[in-house]
């Protein structure tokens, strides 16, 4: 099932980020976003998440379904080595979440770190591999190739491709070129508040 974004808006005090915005999104394949911070792109990610509600206007297709999301912040548990990360959301747990972080390009040397002993990439890959393991029909990715190098991003473009075709991945990067390397649907973002036109 599509989703459709009917003529939603959001506010922060005076500031209105997103403004009688309307967009229909498809049932799977890959949409991304970009343009410059603060234009309203996050916002949108954190309503279609149900992490925040529109001040006025619709989000339909998106009730019951299973959501997972990187943010911009890793949001990693400290807890938890990379490993135990990922297989917080599995249910056959380890061995799977080691293949998660093996088909991030994270080597099984580094599935015990904890987040503090990991650099920034490969936290940004744990979080990856989280939301990819997390069965759902909806995966919202804000900026997750932060702190990666162009031949890494490369080799986890395929992984991508390959869940966009069981599930919708809503992808926002001020990259370009990462755009242009994934394809799919492109919309530039300006704001606020946030339009969008299509790249």
């Amino acid at each position: 099932m599509s989703i459709r974004i009917e003529k939603i808006s959001k506010a922060y005090g005076e500031l209105k980020v997103i403004d009688d915005l309307t967009l229909q999104l498809p049932s799977n394949g890959l949409v991304s976003l970009s343009g410059p911070s603060g234009c309203g792109k996050t916002t949108l990610l954190r309503l279609l998440a149900g992490l925040e509600q529109p001040d006025s206007g619709l989000i339909k297709g998106i009730e019951k379904r299973i959501i997972s999301m990187v943010f911009q912040e890793d949001r990693l548990l400290p807890w938890l080595s990379a490993a135990d990360n990922v297989a917080a959301v599995l249910s056959s747990k380890r061995r799977e979440a080691l293949n998660w972080l093996e088909r991030v390009c994270l080597p099984e040397e580094f599935a015990g770190y904890y987040p503090a002993q990991l650099s920034g990439g490969m936290k940004r890959r744990v979080a990856l591999a989280r939301a990819l393991a997390r069965p759902g029909e909806l995966m919202l990715l804000d900026e997750p190739f932060t702190g990666m190098d162009t031949d890494l991003k490369e080799n986890l473009f395929p992984l991508l491709w390959e869940t966009a075709t069981r599930r919708l991945v809503v992808l926002v990067t001020h990259d370009l070129t990462d755009i242009e390397a994934l394809a799919g649907q492109a919309y530039r973002a300006e704001g606020p508040p946030l339009r969008l036109r299509e790249a």
